[in-house]
Protein backbone atom coordinates (compact mmCIF):
# COMPACT_ATOMS: atom_id res chain seq x y z
CA UNK A 1 0.00 0.00 0.00
CA UNK A 2 1.27 3.46 -0.83
CA UNK A 3 2.12 5.77 2.03
CA UNK A 4 0.07 8.92 2.49
CA UNK A 5 2.59 11.24 0.87
CA UNK A 6 2.59 9.22 -2.35
CA UNK A 7 -1.15 9.44 -2.92
CA UNK A 8 -1.61 10.68 -6.46
CA UNK A 9 -2.95 14.20 -6.67
CA UNK A 10 -3.94 16.05 -9.79
CA UNK A 11 -5.94 19.05 -10.78
CA UNK A 12 -8.48 18.94 -13.59
CA UNK A 13 -9.03 22.16 -15.47
CA UNK A 14 -10.74 23.23 -18.66
CA UNK A 15 -8.37 23.29 -21.62
CA UNK A 16 -8.46 25.41 -24.78
CA UNK A 17 -7.55 23.55 -27.92
CA UNK A 18 -7.75 23.44 -31.69
CA UNK A 19 -7.75 20.48 -34.06
CA UNK A 20 -5.60 20.18 -37.15
CA UNK A 21 -7.07 18.04 -39.95
CA UNK A 22 -4.30 15.97 -41.54
CA UNK A 23 -6.56 14.23 -44.05
CA UNK A 24 -8.25 10.83 -44.26
CA UNK A 25 -9.76 11.23 -40.82
CA UNK A 26 -6.41 11.83 -39.11
CA UNK A 27 -6.42 14.74 -36.65
CA UNK A 28 -3.85 16.47 -34.46
CA UNK A 29 -5.17 18.05 -31.27
CA UNK A 30 -3.26 21.04 -29.90
CA UNK A 31 -3.67 22.37 -26.34
CA UNK A 32 -3.01 25.93 -25.19
CA UNK A 33 -0.16 26.27 -22.69
CA UNK A 34 -0.60 29.65 -21.04
CA UNK A 35 2.26 31.99 -20.10
CA UNK A 36 3.86 31.73 -16.70
CA UNK A 37 6.93 31.35 -14.54
CA UNK A 38 8.40 28.23 -12.97
CA UNK A 39 11.55 26.91 -11.28
CA UNK A 40 13.29 24.77 -13.93
CA UNK A 41 15.32 21.80 -12.76
CA UNK A 42 15.28 19.55 -9.73
CA UNK A 43 15.33 20.82 -6.14
CA UNK A 44 18.25 19.72 -4.00
CA UNK A 45 16.20 17.18 -2.05
CA UNK A 46 14.59 15.38 -5.01
CA UNK A 47 15.39 11.68 -5.17
CA UNK A 48 17.38 10.73 -8.26
CA UNK A 49 18.43 14.29 -9.07
CA UNK A 50 21.74 14.78 -10.84
CA UNK A 51 24.02 17.67 -11.70
CA UNK A 52 22.54 17.90 -15.19
CA UNK A 53 19.32 19.14 -13.58
CA UNK A 54 21.04 21.87 -11.58
CA UNK A 55 21.10 24.66 -10.69
CA UNK A 56 17.38 25.06 -10.37
CA UNK A 57 16.57 28.47 -11.84
CA UNK A 58 13.54 30.68 -12.57
CA UNK A 59 12.24 30.72 -16.15
CA UNK A 60 9.48 32.83 -17.72
CA UNK A 61 7.61 31.13 -20.56
CA UNK A 62 5.41 32.75 -23.20
CA UNK A 63 2.19 30.97 -24.21
CA UNK A 64 2.22 28.38 -27.00
CA UNK A 65 0.22 25.43 -28.30
CA UNK A 66 1.42 21.89 -27.67
CA UNK A 67 0.31 18.46 -28.85
CA UNK A 68 -2.15 16.90 -26.44
CA UNK A 69 -0.37 13.59 -27.04
CA UNK A 70 2.94 12.45 -28.49
CA UNK A 71 2.79 12.32 -32.29
CA UNK A 72 1.12 9.07 -33.32
CA UNK A 73 2.07 6.74 -36.13
CA UNK A 74 -1.09 7.68 -37.98
CA UNK A 75 -0.20 11.38 -37.80
CA UNK A 76 3.42 10.78 -38.75
CA UNK A 77 2.50 8.66 -41.76
CA UNK A 78 -0.11 11.20 -42.90
CA UNK A 79 2.62 13.86 -43.15
CA UNK A 80 5.76 11.84 -43.94
CA UNK A 81 4.28 9.00 -46.01
CA UNK A 82 6.09 6.36 -43.98
CA UNK A 83 6.11 4.74 -40.55
CA UNK A 84 9.49 3.82 -39.04
CA UNK A 85 8.09 2.40 -35.79
CA UNK A 86 9.01 -0.97 -34.31
CA UNK A 87 5.66 -1.36 -32.52
CA UNK A 88 2.93 -0.89 -35.10
CA UNK A 89 -0.42 0.81 -34.56
CA UNK A 90 -1.99 4.03 -35.83
CA UNK A 91 -2.71 5.28 -32.30
CA UNK A 92 0.63 4.22 -30.85
CA UNK A 93 3.29 6.93 -30.56
CA UNK A 94 5.67 7.00 -33.48
CA UNK A 95 9.17 5.86 -32.50
CA UNK A 96 12.52 5.15 -34.09
CA UNK A 97 12.55 8.85 -34.96
CA UNK A 98 15.83 10.78 -34.97
CA UNK A 99 16.04 14.47 -34.11
CA UNK A 100 16.51 15.22 -37.81
CA UNK A 101 13.39 13.16 -38.60
CA UNK A 102 11.45 15.05 -35.93
CA UNK A 103 12.52 18.42 -37.35
CA UNK A 104 11.58 17.31 -40.87
CA UNK A 105 8.15 16.25 -39.61
CA UNK A 106 7.64 19.70 -38.10
CA UNK A 107 8.76 21.38 -41.32
CA UNK A 108 6.40 19.31 -43.47
CA UNK A 109 3.55 19.80 -41.00
CA UNK A 110 4.13 23.55 -41.22
CA UNK A 111 4.00 23.42 -45.00
CA UNK A 112 0.83 21.33 -44.94
CA UNK A 113 -1.06 23.50 -42.44
CA UNK A 114 0.36 26.96 -43.13
CA UNK A 115 1.15 27.32 -39.41
CA UNK A 116 4.54 27.30 -37.73
CA UNK A 117 5.20 23.96 -36.05
CA UNK A 118 8.43 23.00 -34.31
CA UNK A 119 9.84 20.95 -31.47
CA UNK A 120 9.55 22.43 -27.97
CA UNK A 121 12.45 24.02 -26.18
CA UNK A 122 13.57 22.19 -23.07
CA UNK A 123 12.12 24.95 -20.92
CA UNK A 124 8.77 24.81 -22.72
CA UNK A 125 8.67 21.04 -22.36
CA UNK A 126 9.36 21.05 -18.62
CA UNK A 127 6.97 23.95 -18.01
CA UNK A 128 4.22 22.13 -19.92
CA UNK A 129 4.95 18.85 -18.14
CA UNK A 130 4.90 20.32 -14.65
CA UNK A 131 1.75 22.38 -15.26
CA UNK A 132 2.30 24.34 -12.07
CA UNK A 133 3.58 21.46 -9.94
CA UNK A 134 6.94 21.18 -8.17
CA UNK A 135 6.83 17.46 -7.38
CA UNK A 136 8.92 14.90 -9.31
CA UNK A 137 5.86 14.00 -11.42
CA UNK A 138 2.90 16.17 -12.32
CA UNK A 139 0.63 13.77 -10.45
CA UNK A 140 2.66 13.70 -7.24
CA UNK A 141 5.69 12.42 -5.36
CA UNK A 142 5.83 9.03 -7.06
CA UNK A 143 4.80 7.17 -10.19
CA UNK A 144 2.72 4.01 -10.60
CA UNK A 145 2.04 1.84 -13.63
CA UNK A 146 -1.68 2.65 -13.52
CA UNK A 147 -0.78 6.20 -14.57
CA UNK A 148 2.17 5.80 -16.94
CA UNK A 149 4.03 3.35 -19.18
CA UNK A 150 7.56 2.76 -17.88
CA UNK A 151 9.73 -0.05 -16.49
CA UNK A 152 7.57 -0.65 -13.43
CA UNK A 153 9.67 -3.58 -12.24
CA UNK A 154 11.53 -0.76 -10.44
CA UNK A 155 10.14 1.76 -7.98
CA UNK A 156 10.64 5.42 -7.18
CA UNK A 157 10.40 6.82 -3.65
CA UNK A 158 7.71 5.01 -1.70
CA UNK A 159 5.97 3.77 -4.83
CA UNK A 160 5.15 0.15 -5.52
CA UNK A 161 6.12 -2.20 -8.34
CA UNK A 162 3.61 -2.53 -11.14
CA UNK A 163 3.07 -3.80 -14.67
CA UNK A 164 6.03 -3.61 -17.04
CA UNK A 165 4.37 -3.71 -20.45
CA UNK A 166 7.54 -4.01 -22.51
CA UNK A 167 6.18 -1.93 -25.39
CA UNK A 168 4.51 1.37 -26.19
CA UNK A 169 0.86 1.96 -25.35
CA UNK A 170 -1.77 3.90 -27.34
CA UNK A 171 -1.59 7.61 -26.59
CA UNK A 172 -4.04 8.75 -23.94
CA UNK A 173 -4.36 5.25 -22.45
CA UNK A 174 -3.96 6.66 -18.95
CA UNK A 175 -6.86 8.78 -17.83
CA UNK A 176 -5.00 11.39 -15.79
CA UNK A 177 -3.97 14.44 -17.81
CA UNK A 178 -1.94 17.19 -16.19
CA UNK A 179 -3.47 20.55 -15.36
CA UNK A 180 -2.80 21.83 -18.91
CA UNK A 181 -4.67 18.87 -20.40
CA UNK A 182 -1.58 16.99 -21.69
CA UNK A 183 -1.24 13.21 -21.63
CA UNK A 184 1.73 10.82 -21.61
CA UNK A 185 4.24 13.38 -20.37
CA UNK A 186 5.82 10.70 -18.18
CA UNK A 187 6.91 7.50 -19.96
CA UNK A 188 5.78 5.86 -23.21
CA UNK A 189 8.36 7.53 -25.52
CA UNK A 190 11.16 10.03 -25.09
CA UNK A 191 10.37 13.34 -26.77
CA UNK A 192 12.98 15.36 -28.69
CA UNK A 193 13.54 19.03 -27.86
CA UNK A 194 15.19 21.73 -29.97
CA UNK A 195 18.08 22.31 -27.58
CA UNK A 196 21.67 21.25 -27.85
CA UNK A 197 22.85 19.29 -24.82
CA UNK A 198 24.57 21.22 -22.05
CA UNK A 199 25.89 19.41 -18.98
CA UNK A 200 24.11 21.68 -16.52
CA UNK A 201 22.05 24.88 -16.37
CA UNK A 202 24.87 27.34 -15.78
CA UNK A 203 24.15 30.35 -18.05
CA UNK A 204 20.97 28.75 -19.44
CA UNK A 205 18.33 31.06 -20.98
CA UNK A 206 15.65 32.24 -18.57
CA UNK A 207 13.04 33.30 -21.15
CA UNK A 208 11.91 29.84 -22.26
CA UNK A 209 13.88 29.89 -25.52
CA UNK A 210 15.90 26.96 -26.84
CA UNK A 211 19.56 26.81 -25.83
CA UNK A 212 21.32 26.25 -29.14
CA UNK A 213 24.78 26.94 -30.50
CA UNK A 214 25.50 28.74 -33.81
CA UNK A 215 24.77 26.55 -36.83
CA UNK A 216 28.40 26.41 -37.87
CA UNK A 217 29.58 25.16 -34.47
CA UNK A 218 29.57 21.39 -33.89
CA UNK A 219 26.66 20.69 -36.23
CA UNK A 220 26.10 17.14 -34.96
CA UNK A 221 26.20 18.04 -31.27
CA UNK A 222 23.85 15.97 -29.11
CA UNK A 223 20.26 17.11 -28.64
CA UNK A 224 17.97 16.77 -25.62
CA UNK A 225 15.13 14.33 -25.01
CA UNK A 226 12.60 14.47 -22.20
CA UNK A 227 9.95 12.41 -20.44
CA UNK A 228 11.27 8.86 -20.10
CA UNK A 229 9.84 5.87 -21.93
CA UNK A 230 8.30 2.40 -21.75
CA UNK A 231 11.85 1.02 -21.59
CA UNK A 232 13.20 3.11 -18.72
CA UNK A 233 13.25 3.16 -14.93
CA UNK A 234 10.81 5.46 -13.11
CA UNK A 235 13.37 8.06 -12.02
CA UNK A 236 14.10 8.88 -15.67
CA UNK A 237 10.43 9.79 -16.13
CA UNK A 238 10.66 12.71 -13.67
CA UNK A 239 9.71 16.17 -14.90
CA UNK A 240 13.29 17.38 -14.40
CA UNK A 241 15.15 14.44 -15.96
CA UNK A 242 17.25 15.12 -19.06
CA UNK A 243 18.60 12.68 -21.66
CA UNK A 244 20.78 13.43 -24.67
CA UNK A 245 21.73 11.64 -27.84
CA UNK A 246 23.13 12.21 -31.31
CA UNK A 247 20.62 14.00 -33.57
CA UNK A 248 20.92 11.27 -36.22
CA UNK A 249 20.18 8.42 -33.79
CA UNK A 250 16.77 6.78 -33.83
CA UNK A 251 15.59 4.29 -31.23
CA UNK A 252 12.39 2.37 -30.50
CA UNK A 253 11.91 4.60 -27.45
CA UNK A 254 12.47 7.96 -29.23
CA UNK A 255 9.46 9.95 -30.43
CA UNK A 256 8.26 13.56 -30.45
CA UNK A 257 5.59 16.05 -29.48
CA UNK A 258 5.03 19.25 -31.42
CA UNK A 259 4.56 22.90 -30.55
CA UNK A 260 2.66 25.46 -32.62
CA UNK A 261 3.67 29.09 -32.27
CA UNK A 262 0.66 30.70 -33.94
CA UNK A 263 -2.91 30.88 -32.73
CA UNK A 264 -5.71 28.68 -33.86
CA UNK A 265 -9.44 28.84 -33.35
CA UNK A 266 -10.03 27.42 -29.88
CA UNK A 267 -12.84 25.44 -28.34
CA UNK A 268 -13.43 24.30 -24.79
CA UNK A 269 -12.66 20.75 -23.71
CA UNK A 270 -13.43 19.44 -20.24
Amino acid sequence: MLKTKTVIQYEQRTAQYFIENLGNGVELEMVLISSGNFPMGAPEDEEGRNEGERPQHPVAVTSFWMGKYPVTQGQYEAIMGKNPSHFKGDNLPVERVSWYDAVEFCDRLSQYTGKQYRLPSEAEWEYACRAGTTTPFHFGETIISELANYKAEYTYGDGSKGIYRGETTPVGSFEVANAFGLYDMHGNVWEWCVDHWHGNYENAPTNGSAWVEPENKDKNRSRVLRGGSWLNNPETCRSAYRLFNSPDYDHLAFGLRVVCVVGGSSRTLV
